[in-house]
């Protein structure tokens, strides 16, 4: 199933699309990969959408991708007595530590020695998605005094962040390495990993995984941003997690934060998510407000490589709506004539390497040609992505003998991946390409392709030579462009 569309929609999964036919229908209206949020739900629910998936996935003869959302750290006060809540009043004091037991309006267990030591006076601490804020006035090995600076009520096990500070954390849990060992268990394509503050994070968890998925990260702390070159250049992608950012991040930094993260993806051809309350209020709603509708214009039109529902598809009560309201938005906006002229004018110069000036004379050429399509040839997946980094008005057809591979490109901006048999030449190669370019709908016998590949064939990232061939006519063989 090829789509129209360049742009991806990524689907989360949950209590309201946890029927196959729920799944099979949110992948017909437009989903490309679907999302395993692991701080919900228990390992047989996860494996069992994951059974579903791939059976869908076979049914439709089409890749689908798969992402692991990790939960990473979470930090949560204790419980209170009485009926678990308290009204806290700002300007008075209260005390977080380590003593067991129900909390009161004075103070509460917060059961996180590791955090203790690297408060300092003056921290703010965000209780409850920020609607509370503590500001702390003195700390010890066991325990944090704080005053109250915006009060009002707090319940039971409430979250807490801590903005402005590189914590001195993994972004790992040892219910994210069990996570994690469930997830390659199952075949996921890609693991996201949660609370990534520096590069340094990528490193444990590619030791976990190895070359068997990819690896994403959230940045959903502003300190993430501080380092944010280095981190896009030790993930295979990232995710805007724009609620969390939210959170820790004054509203209006928010869309500024979300472009400059997607420049900086884009600059280097890594996979950018645009993630966190794009159609919120079809949870409830049939159809979003116009400002939702606008907000996934906005990533479309920055060349985010995929948009993501989250609480509309995993618990809303129209979930397979807002897959097909997303999927006409995408549409129509990459259907508008400006949204080319704001394509190329956000292009990159290609860097000094083979690949780039391989896949730079692949998009040129395609458009002094006006193609229908480009090809890339790919073992690892490098073409594809190289090719995507400048993005092409043509669709990219990823050619793979690898499923695994296929799978993993769902993710990218404007590639269809379809996986192909194994070729020995140059002379398959084309031959196979112009095959499958005609079986897709995306070219017809006298059409014109350009393909990217690497040789020799089947060796990972070796993108080295452009073929441009004529679709031939039926009983014709690969026709050589001079």
């Amino acid at each position: 199933m090829r789509r129209s569309r360049k742009a991806k929609i990524m689907a989360t999964l949950g209590p309201a699309s946890d029927e196959r036919e729920v799944i099979a229908t949110l992948f017909r209206a437009g989903a490309d990969l679907f999302r395993l949020n692991f701080s919900h739900g228990e390992a047989e629910d996860h494996r069992r959408r994951v059974e579903i998936i791939r059976s869908v996935e076979k049914e439709e003869g089409c890749p689908i991708g798969i992402l692991l959302d990790l939960q990473g750290p979470k930090f949560r006060l204790g419980s209170f007595g009485g009926d678990g809540a308290v009204q806290v009043q700002a300007g008075e004091p209260f005390r977080l530590d380590l003593a067991e037991g129900p909390g009161d309006a004075g103070r509460v267990e917060f059961p996180h020695p590791e955090l203790f030591p690297v408060l300092v006076p003056g921290t703010t601490l965000l209780v409850d998605d920020g609607r509370l804020r503590l500001t702390v006035t003195a700390h010890g090995a066991d325990f944090a005094e704080t005053r109250v600076a915006v009060g009002g009520e707090l319940s039971d096990r409430k979250g807490v962040n801590v903005p402005g500070m590189v914590l001195p954390l993994s972004a790992m849990t040892d219910k994210d390495r069990r996570d994690i060992a469930l997830g390659l268990d199952l075949g996921v394509d890609w693991i996201a990993l949660s609370f990534v503050q520096r590069a340094e994070d990528a490193r444990e968890l590619r030791e976990l995984v190895g070359s068997r998925c990819r690896v994403m990260a959230k940045l959903e702390k502003p300190a993430a941003l501080e380092a944010l070159g280095s981190i896009v250049d030790a993930f295979d992608a990232v995710m805007v997690a724009r609620g969390d950012l939210g959170v820790e991040m004054p509203p209006e930094t928010i869309p500024t934060a979300q472009r400059r993260i997607v420049r900086a993806c884009r600059k280097i051809g890594k996979p950018v998510v645009v993630a966190t309350q794009m159609l919120e209020s079809m949870v409830s709603s049939p159809v979003p407000t116009r400002a939702e509708a606008s907000d996934v214009a906005t990533a479309v039109y920055e060349g985010a490589d995929v948009v993501m529902l989250s609480a509309e598809t995993a618990a809303g009560q129209h979930p397979v709506e807002s897959v097909e309201i997303m999927n006409r938005i995408v549409e129509q906006i990459e259907g508008d004539e400006y949204y080319r002229a704001g394509i190329e004018g956000e292009r990159t110069n290609p860097d000094p390497t083979v690949a780039d000036a391989v896949c730079y004379s692949l998009e040129s050429t395609a458009r002094v040609l006006s193609t229908p399509a480009v090809v890339a040839y790919t073992a690892s997946g490098f073409s594809a992505e190289r090719a995507a980094r400048e993005r092409p008005a043509a669709p990219i057809l990823a050619l793979t003998p690898y499923l695994e591979t296929a799978r993993r490109l769902t993710l990218v901006w404007g590639v269809h991946p379809i996986r192909v048999r194994d070729v020995a030449d140059e002379h398959e190669m084309v031959e196979v390409a112009c095959e499958a370019a005609v079986q897709e709908g995306a070219a017809r016998p006298g059409d014109l392709l350009v393909i990217a590949a690497g040789v020799p064939f089947g060796a990972s990232g070796t993108t080295n030579m452009i073929r441009v061939a004529e679709v031939p006519h039926d009983g014709a063989g690969p026709q050589k462009i001079p």
